[in-house]
């Protein structure tokens, strides 16, 4: 089908007019952002250049489009991804009754349009998903493992290993390519590890920025900053470790200037009390002027005494 549709757009190209519109689809939809690279089927896009039912987009390694269809239906197509616009079937100017796209690998962001959720269908590697007035972003790795991150509305992601309802904004699902389901949750950094892909998910994760009403919508989750934070936290840790051993050599610095050696004032103390035994030595000149020298000598002793009364007191008090 789609070396058919190679076939054709490059005959619509030779012939612009006669056969021209016998040969060419009905455009269902318009670029409206190119970044980089993007192809269809006919060669590189560029902003406003019509897409067409069963045309195969293809963004290069850092390439970035952003497509409206007819109904209203908003795609982005990140970096190294293959998107197929598989069936559109038109119920009137503004609506659909059906629109499919298939996703081989790559990423993108889906907002539906004003057709019935119904009529919506998204294919990837890993199992169908089915919209209900939804927008959604959609990684696919090379080896089909499928990660859908729910930013509005509700998804139901089917595969072999059965369904999954995303119900809540930032909810995901990572499924292999048979389908069976390998995560569930809210949105995190985990999933990169899980996918085993850096560049996952890069419009949630900012790597790729969109315009218009694709670009906002994902600021809630707050991937960004999940993926930051945890690295700048654990490279602090591995710093905060070597601080603290740079600290302990400081810490035997105190050992160095011991207050503990003002504990030798301690034994000035013992000094102290060595004079009062020195009193009962002068004692004996009391012989002398024994009222003059004892008056002094008591004075002097209760002077020492109440000093050591008063420093051990003050040393009590200085305890409690």
């Amino acid at each position: 089908m789609l070396r058919w549709r190679r076939v054709r757009i490059i005959a619509s190209c030779v012939a612009l007019c006669g056969a021209g519109p016998a040969l060419a689809s009905e455009p269902v939809g318009q670029a409206v952002l190119i970044k980089t690279e993007v192809r269809g089927e006919g060669g590189p896009l560029e902003v406003n250049d019509p897409v067409h039912r069963d045309e195969a987009i293809k963004t290069s390694k850092d390439g970035l489009g952003q497509f409206v269809f007819r109904d209203g239906t908003k795609l982005a197509v990140g970096w190294g991804s293959t998107v197929v616009i598989d069936k559109f079937i038109f119920d009137d100017s503004k609506t659909v009754k059906k629109l499919t796209i298939k996703v081989s690998q790559g990423a993108f962001r889906w907002i539906s349009g004003n057709s019935s959720s119904s009529a919506y269908q998204i294919v990837t590697p890993a199992g169908t998903i089915g919209v209900r007035g939804t927008a959604f972003d959609v990684n696919i790795n090379r080896n089909g493992t499928t990660a859908v991150v729910l930013l509005s509305g509700k998804v139901n992601f089917c595969g072999g290993g059965g369904c999954t309802e995303l119900k809540n904004r930032c909810d995901f699902v990572i499924a292999k390519r048979n389908g069976d389901v390998v995560d569930t949750g809210t949105v995190n950094r985990g999933i990169l590890k899980t996918l085993g892909n850096q560049r996952a998910l890069p419009f949630l994760s900012g790597g790729q920025q969109l315009s218009g009403g694709l670009g906002g919508i994902g600021a809630g989750c707050s991937f960004a900053q999940a993926i930051n934070s945890p690295r700048n936290n654990t490279s602090p840790p591995g710093a905060d470790p070597s601080p603290a051993r740079a600290s302990s050599p400081p810490s035997p610095s105190p050992p160095s200037a011991p207050a503990p050696q003002s504990s030798p004032p301690s034994p000035s103390p013992a000094p102290a009390s060595a004079p009062q035994a020195s009193p009962p030595a002068a004692a004996d000149p009391p012989s002398q002027a024994d009222p003059g020298c004892d008056d002094h000598d008591h004075s002097r002793r209760g002077d020492h005494d109440g000093g050591h009364h008063s420093g051990d007191h003050g040393g009590g008090h200085h305890h409690n």
